[in-house]
């Protein structure tokens, strides 16, 4: 970003051969406050344009009809028997919005959770595009929001200038805008786990304001995904750490005290081996001190209990739940942790759900190889293919600088160490299905990724050296910001320029990362456009109902291939998956168009 919005930091920092500032320049900097607001104000405007357009286009993704279907039980009749896997803290926030749409559900429906989110969007005369507008807009505020806890959070480690690049990494991010515009749980956990670590490390200067807050907004995050379970006790660690770092003197060792002659207190010495004094080790103080940062833990511990609890109790008072009858067994550690945890029974059974998809053989695409089971290195691969390459360079960057820069160490665990447990974890799942399962790592390395403008004051003090760092990350952020608009509206299928752009991402990942069911909408409307009136074969991988939108297709998977005849359209995800039948129809026919980058259409002679 522009040298010229330096922090107050920058301010008090000593300039070494420092000249007059051009006219215009000093003219900026007298106004350096307001020019800041505007520009968070446009970076975020420009991500709330991207992500409601975006939500106004795409049909409802695989998850999305689960949790609208959930999110109206809940609201409606207070159940909690709908999507037990996840708790209802995100579907809550996403019910916030269907009390605006009214969506109209029969009291008497009974089926499982996917014929309740086709129930809602299409059975029930409700209309599926205003229902999904409405069950997304509260996601996307709190993805607004959580924006400006990566602005606070960036600012206090780098100032203005480190904050607008945490920032425009975050708003430019093409998964998080993703994701962000989606009726889904994975933007809302990640955002209240960052809330957390921020609240944390504010809690350096002074517990008691921000403890009780961070505890309330992990308790948020673990009422939201089970995913974020881990970081509870990395999240208690860094608040013992900030604790002592708030309690403890400059300088070091709490030393005991005594009474002194005046009525004071001074600090008792003991003889040393030269028959001198020296201060005793404190060593009971410190055990003291230590003691409270464990108390402290202990509390933040039962406030996150509490939230979960909370959340259970908002949608049913009465906590009336029976366990699924399918509900999978699980042994060993990990039955053991189920038993042992203060959590509600609804939670604990979700988990056993959860374990029972960990236990499953699930199909894997990872650059052009379909496979059954789990690769380790999935994620990180994935990673690589939809983070933009500035973004990773300054990734890196930002990281180092916390790592290397000593007034920036101390910030380094609380950057660092969630994101890079939750990665690891994650890497051990089963399910190798998008980028969405690491959707953390764009969040907190926004944060991470501002400390590199004061790692380049730290290390180039001159304004010359200063001015090379600023234009460099600059660039760097620009060209995120031209890959990221360059995008535009096809966020859910983003691959950066090294690997072909989201044209080309189907031929290096599949499902949520490319193709999940969002472009229905988009194929009738180019159906209607460029191919009226002609017969349709489909191979749709999503959960909306073509008829709905007016796409009048049948599967050519259950004629005889020698009636397959005119417009083939193929999910790409299928395409990755397809059987020896849908293959041998594929080899005989001719691409001819896309759609949205996640459905090709063919001709079939």
């Amino acid at each position: 970003m522009p040298t010229f919005l330096a922090s107050r930091h920058d301010e008090r920092a000593p300039v070494t051969g420092a000249v007059a500032p051009h006219p215009l320049l000093a003219r900026l900097r007298r106004h350096r406050s307001a020019l800041f607001v505007v520009a968070v104000a446009l970076l975020l405007v420009q991500m709330a344009v991207a992500m409601v357009s975006t939500a106004v286009e795409q049909t409802p993704t695989i998850d999305e009809p689960v949790y609208v279907g959930a999110a109206t039980v809940y609201v409606q009749q207070h159940d909690l028997r709908y999507n037990p896997e996840h708790p209802p803290l995100g579907k809550l926030i996403i019910g916030t919005g269907l009390l605006f749409a009214h969506p109209h559900l029969d009291p008497g429906f009974r089926g499982d959770q996917t014929e309740l989110g086709r129930h809602v969007l299409y059975e029930s005369g409700n209309d599926p595009w205003r229902v999904m507008l409405w069950a997304r807009l509260p996601v996307i505020v709190l993805t607004l929001l959580f924006g400006l806890v990566v602005l606070a959070f960036a600012r206090e480690l780098a100032g203005r200038t480190g904050a607008l690049v945490a920032l425009a990494l975050y708003a430019f991010s093409p998964d998080v805008i993703a994701h962000g515009s989606l009726a889904t749980l994975d933007v809302p956990a990640a955002g209240f786990l960052l809330t957390s670590v921020w609240l944390v490390w504010r809690a350096r200067r002074r517990p008691l304001p921000y403890l009780p807050l961070s505890a309330a907004a992990l308790g948020a995050a673990v009422a939201t995904k089970m995913s974020t379970l881990p970081a509870i006790p990395v999240v208690l660690l860094l608040a013992m750490a900030s604790v002592w770092h708030a309690r403890r003197p400059e300088g070091g060792t709490v030393q005991p005290t005594v009474p002194d002659a005046d009525g004071g207190t001074v600090q008792p010495t003991v003889p040393d081996a030269d028959g001198g004094t020296a201060q005793p080790s404190g060593i009971r103080p410190n055990v003291r001190l230590l003691g409270q940062a464990a108390a402290w833990a202990a509390g933040m511990a039962v406030v996150v209990v509490a939230v979960v609890w909370a959340a259970y109790l908002a949608v049913d008072p009465r906590l009336r739940w029976w366990a699924p009858a399918d509900l999978p067994a699980v042994h060993g550690l990990r039955a053991f942790l189920i038993g042992h945890l203060p959590l509600p029974a609804p939670y604990r059974d979700g988990m056993r759900v959860q374990f029972g998809f960990e236990n499953a053989t699930w199909q894997g695409f990872l650059f052009g190889h379909l496979y059954r089971g789990h690769l380790w290195y999935y994620l990180p691969a994935a990673l690589l293919v939809k983070t933009p390459l500035g973004m990773a360079a300054l990734w890196a960057a930002g990281s180092l600088a916390l790592l290397t820069v000593r007034r920036l160490r101390p910030a380094a665990p609380y950057l660092l160490i969630p994101p890079a447990l939750l990665l690891a974890t994650a890497m051990t799942g089963s399910r190798d299905l998008g980028v969405r399962y690491a959707l953390f790592m764009p969040v907190f390395l926004a944060v991470a990724a501002g400390c590199t403008v004061a790692a380049g004051r730290e290390a180039w003090p001159r304004r010359a050296g200063t001015a090379r760092v600023g234009s460099v990350t600059t660039g760097l952020v620009l060209f995120v910001a031209v890959s990221s608009l360059l995008t535009y509206p096809y966020y859910l299928p983003y691959a950066n320029e090294a690997f072909g752009g989201p044209a080309k991402t189907y031929l290096r990942l599949h499902d949520s990362n490319v193709d999940w069911g969002q472009d229905l909408g988009r194929l009738a409307d180019r159906l209607k456009e460029r191919h009226p009136h002609q017969r349709v074969w489909l191979v749709y991988k999503g959960a909306g109902v073509p008829s709905a939108y007016g796409i009048e297709a049948r599967d050519p998977r259950t004629v005889p291939a020698a009636r397959v005849h005119g417009l083939l359209v193929v999910s790409d995800t299928a395409i990755d998956k397809a059987d020896a039948r849908l293959r041998s129809l594929l080899a005989t026919s001719r691409r001819i168009d896309e759609v949205g980058h996640s459905m090709t259409l063919f001709r079939r002679p």
